[in-house]
């Protein structure tokens, strides 16, 4: 807090510096004076003050002459990424950062959204003091922005100017090569030596890497990015985003590979993946394939599933309007999401237009006993049980019904794409319920105040995992209204979610580990549980291929049997050691005279032990040998955690005989039929038999 214009009360960290931080930094006023304008609930603010004081921790000292780094920053998506890097850029200016440039939004609309929300939680426009931010949009290089700029950065040379009168100067610039080009230009102008600064990616796993990778080029805003960092001396690139799979998986050499990682944690009132696709589905319904528009299908009016979330929607908007519009009920909105076609997003707006006219003249302009007003009623009652299933103490029908011709006159329906030129701002303060129907303009970035029914009659496309996880805009801080939520999903794109959550959890534990431990991400393994149905990202930000592997109900084969001397003994003492360690008994689940035939068995033997005693130990030499056994031991990992207790069987094959195998012309093994013994029958050609029915048959159909 300030106690005068000449001084200021810094609060330092309560708990010790963050594993790999560089620097300790001090919270100060600026940074507290957010989050107490915030007003978070239970421990929230502080968590927020500490995780971006261990943010900032790991990047540069403000004190360095000269340096840079580069830090991931992940989230949920919708769940307070912005807030994190706002908190970041106000304690950077407690602790001396000058300079702030972010990189936000692909679009005007995403660009002003995120500019006004840094205008409206840094208080930039408080005029109760001293300038504390000097801030500009797409700036360019003219003499007024060189002029005021420089001014701001020299007040920070000056001895005499007092530290709280030292304005940061605050850039947000559209990520597009034009604005950045200027931005550019502008700051290769001002002498930035000594100035410590601090860029912030939003959505950095959108445009910012380079697309044309494979063809050995640059794209023009993965270039642009480099010059600007080339430009700044002396600075720390935070990349937020929901999604960094495309981040993790581009060559680590590259130079927006980030070299730390942060995982941010939700506030307590956060609902995502776990919340609709963990379980819980009385929060999700299928689209069934009649209502799901393609070119075999064409649908000719609104079909049953919309109408009846256009129902649902409205009943909660009836709700919300007699609770009364807050500060924490200031919007109900629908999100209709059918194509990326602008042509079907008018098509759906134009329906539920009409709709709403037919419905809202049903409630107001008819007798109370005409048989369409009685049918329409019937069904909104219909869709009140639905939500009263989710919602407690919800208000009687009857007064609902009070206030549903208020939900038709207070509701708007816009089209949000750029259809008719730029794609528009949504004033939210204009209306209390809104249906949107778009398409890309309402994914990434974009949020949808007080969403609660979702409609999205399209499949997962080509299955990128971290393109479909943007598309989430019903994740959000929506516990206090979460039973008015509803998502309508074609059954794919369902699929899709559910899968998603699973890998979205595993690669955050991951990396929350990596944090931790303060670990390089450089130093890292990039192995992901993920669907075979979805791909990580797209293919295009990746210059190296990535292996996949299906490891389930089938045997697994290190392929590189000749190996250098000193690996071959390594791995034979490591074999020898594990052997030793257990209990062998003859198998006679298959008796035979052949020693060829005979083999030990080691029954429940813990997996934790076979992977810390054998396959972690064991070393592939082959580079995809160790990508395949990566990804075995992350699944054998996973196991572990769903069931600490899982055990084993282990096979000593053949201990009494030696056999031969043929390898290639580089030391491989080609394939399992190729190193296991086959069957063999006995017999007349008429009627033979296996008398032994082949190594594969040696397995557990349950257990590893």
């Amino acid at each position: 807090m300030r106690l005068d214009d000449n001084t200021a009360v810094v609060t330092p960290l309560g708990t010790p510096a963050a594993p790999g931080a560089n620097w300790q930094p001090e919270i100060g006023p600026e940074a507290t004076g957010l989050v107490d304008r915030k007003q978070l609930p239970g421990d929230g603010r502080d968590a927020v003050l500490e995780t971006a004081a261990s943010i900032l921790s790991r990047g540069v000292n403000p004190q360095a002459p000269q340096d840079h780094s580069t830090g991931l920053v992940v989230g949920y998506v919708q769940s307070g990424k912005t807030l994190s890097f706002t908190t970041a850029i106000a304690l950077a200016r407690d602790n001396g950062y000058q300079l702030v440039i972010v990189v936000a939004g692909i679009s005007k609309p995403l660009l002003n959204q995120s500019t006004q929300r840094l205008r409206k939680d840094l208080n930039v426009d408080d005029v109760d003091g001293p300038l504390r931010w000097a801030m500009y949009t797409n700036p360019t290089d003219d003499e007024n922005h060189r002029r005021y700029i420089s001014a701001a950065l020299d007040e920070w040379r000056d001895p005499q100017v007092p530290a709280q009168e030292r304005a940061t100067v605050l850039i947000t610039v559209m990520k597009n090569h034009r604005h950045l080009s200027n931005l550019i230009a502008l700051v290769r102008r001002l002498n930035l030596q000594g100035v410590p600064t601090l860029i912030v990616d939003d959505e950095a796993d959108q445009a910012s890497l380079n697309t044309l990778v494979n063809r050995g080029r640059e794209s023009t805003t993965y270039a642009r990015l480099l010059e600007l960092r080339s430009a700044v001396p002396c600075h720390t690139l935070l990349q937020y985003t929901a999604t960094p799979q495309a981040p993790l998986l581009i060559n680590i050499i590259d130079s927006l590979s980030p070299e730390f990682v942060e995982v941010l944690e939700p506030g307590e009132d956060y609902v995502g993946g776990e919340a609709f696709f963990g379980g819980r589905r009385d929060l999700v319904a299928v689209i069934p394939p009649q209502d799901i528009p393609t070119d075999d299908n064409q649908l000719l009016g609104p079909p049953p599933s919309l109408l009846y979330a256009l129902r649902l929607f409205l009943v909660g908007v009836a709700a919300g309007l007699r609770q009364g519009r807050s500060r924490q009920n200031a919007n109900r909105s629908m999100l209709v999401h059918p194509s990326q076609r602008t042509a079907q997003h008018l098509e759906y707006r134009d329906w539920i237009g009409r709709v709403f006219e037919d419905w809202h003249r049903l409630l107001t302009d008819v007798g109370a006993n005409d048989p369409d007003r009685r049918d329409l009623i019937e069904e909104l009652r219909e869709a009140y049980d639905d939500l009263a299933v989710t919602v407690p103490n919800l208000t009687d029908f009857d007064e609902i019904m009070q206030w549903m011709p208020r939900a038709f006159s207070k509701t708007s329906i816009e089209e949000v794409n750029a259809r008719g030129g730029p794609t528009p701002d949504v004033e939210w303060q204009r209306a209390y319920g809104w249906i949107l129907v778009g398409g890309q303009a309402m994914d990434r970035g974009f949020t949808v105040e007080g969403l609660t029914v979702t409609y999205m009659p399209r499949g997962p496309g080509v299955g990128n995992a971290d393109t479909v996880q943007q598309r989430a805009r019903f994740f959000g801080y929506k516990r206090p209204y979460l039973g008015f939520c509803r998502i309508f999903l074609e059954q794919d794109a369902l699929n899709a979610f559910e899968e998603y959550v699973h890998h979205e959890e595993e690669m955050r534990q991951q990396l929350q580990r990596v944090s931790t431990l303060a670990m390089p991400l450089r130093d890292w393994k990039r192995a992901f549980i993920l669907s075979p149905d979805l791909r990580p990202c797209r293919n295009n930000v990746i210059q190296y291929d990535y292996a996949r592997g299906r490891y389930a109900d089938q045997w697994f084969l290190v392929k590189m049997v000749e190996t250098p001397e000193e690996v071959a003994g390594e791995n034979d003492a490591i074999l020898q050691a594990f052997e030793g360690s257990l209990g062998f008994t003859p198998d006679t689940a298959y008796p035979s005279d052949q020693a060829a035939q005979r083999h030990m068995i080691a029954d429940n033997v813990p997996l934790r032990s076979v992977l810390s005693d054998l396959l972690v130990p064991y070393r592939a030499a082959d580079a995809s040998d160790t990508q395949e056994m990566t990804g075995l031991l992350l699944q054998l990992s996973k196991a572990l955690e769903n069931d600490e207790s899982e055990s084993a069987v282990v096979y000593r094959m053949r201990p009494a005989f030696s056999g031969v195998r043929d390898i290639d012309g580089v030391g491989r093994i080609s394939s399992i039929r190729r190193l296991f013994q086959g069957p063999t029958r006995t017999g007349a050609a008429a009627s033979r038999q296996y008398s032994y029915p082949g190594d594969m048959a040696f397995r557990d159909a349950e257990r590893v």
